[in-house]
């Protein structure tokens, strides 16, 4: 069997190191806010060149607090990809806004950057760009309009940890870039977690306040905040993780490139297109195919894992539905249409992948 992700690998190659933190840190009994989130802040804010970086329950909170942050409430309208998870739209809806949805680029699955001044209306408050599978997103076009309009950008960097364009970290363009711990992630914990990272002094206060029940002085309260902290637990996991997350976007990339060089001239087979503009961290292998069902089949058959990500975007999924009554985004339906996801993580092997281009080879050649 051969599995879209197997986190067992790296528990294997760090067990000591993390067990005997966690003996530590569970020694210490400081489990809320305590010296290892703090110190991992420091960290990853140093890590991706960022002033601050503030720790949460997850990266869909790391979302809503960034917007929330940012002043984006009822009736404000966000501009976002609907080519992206749930959890994307769900923060904007979180606070009574809008996801006002862009089609995407059919080479990055991102955010068309072309495409979004015609949606700008009185009502827009951000743009929520997705640095979709690890490819960043072409950020400066979204910047200069952000200027002209005078938006809010904020980054969703959940799949993009490590990516960078012209040496500079997704997460850093914007005002906030929001990061996801889920374990699958390039850099991932043992449950959930998330991060945001922003270098604005007065983002970063109202985010800790927001983080923790509106609270930067024990039991005064300066507004409505939320119950959403780092867990001191998972952030002696991220530390331990950090301190490699080069050398596992170097595995990920190299996977990909003997995926892409073992699927060249495949018929029906469009392989994941790098752009140049920036480093792409391939948290997903996403090819596209006509012929994706019979694919996924035969892999399976060969006990090889795939997945679709995304099969419905999200301007047709029923929560929209009423929202998005006649709305066409043509690339967007295409991609879902034809998206396939093969396993990827950074200690697959060059065995691994040869028997999973061999199976797609097989079927698609007969």
């Amino acid at each position: 069997m051969i599995p879209m992700v197997d986190l067992r690998i790296q528990y294997r190659q760090l067990k000591s190191e993390i067990e005997q933190q966690l003996r530590r840190a569970l020694e210490d009994a400081h489990f809320i806010l305590g010296p290892n989130v703090r110190a991992f802040e420091e960290e990853a804010a140093d890590y991706l060149g960022a002033r601050y970086a503030i720790g949460c329950a997850s990266g869909t909170d790391a979302l809503q607090l960034a917007l929330a942050a940012a002043g984006v409430g009822a009736g404000d309208e966000v501009i976002t990809t609907p080519f992206t998870f749930i959890a994307t739209a769900e923060a904007i809806c979180y606070l009574g806004a809008k996801p006002v949805f862009v089609d995407i680029d059919p080479d990055t699955f991102n955010l068309d950057p072309g495409l979004v001044e015609a949606a700008v209306t009185e009502r827009t408050r951000a743009i929520l760009p997705v640095h979709l599978f690890g490819q960043p997103v072409d950020m400066e076009p979204l910047l200069e309009l952000a200027r002209r309009h005078h938006l809010q950008v904020i980054e969703d960097c959940a799949q993009s940890f490590g990516a960078s364009i012209d040496g500079r970290f997704t997460g850093t363009f914007g005002d906030a870039g929001c990061f996801s711990f889920f374990p699958s992630k390039n850099l991932g914990c043992f449950g959930d977690g998330g991060m945001v990272v922003t270098d604005s002094e007065e983002l970063a206060g109202r985010l800790k306040m927001l983080r923790n029940h509106g609270s930067s002085r024990r039991y005064h309260h300066s507004i409505i905040g939320y119950n959403s902290r780092l867990d001191e637990i998972q952030a002696v996991v991220l530390r331990a993780k950090l301190k490699r997350i080069d050398g596992y976007n170097r595995g990920r990339r190299a996977a990909a490139h003997a995926y892409r060089e073992r699927l060249a001239g495949l018929p029906g087979i469009t392989p994941p297109h790098e752009d140049g503009k920036g480093v792409h961290v391939y948290h997903q292998y996403t090819l596209l195919t006509p012929r994706r069902e019979e694919i996924m089949a035969a892999l399976g058959r060969a006990g090889i894992s795939s997945a679709i990500y995304y099969p419905v975007p999200l301007h047709r999924q029923e929560v929209f539905a009423r929202q998005c009554r006649g709305l066409s985004l043509p690339v967007s339906e295409s991609v879902a249409e034809r998206c396939l996801s093969l396993p990827i993580y950074p200690e697959l092997e060059s065995e691994q992948i040869h028997a999973i281009v061999e199976v797609i080879e097989s079927h698609v050649t007969s």
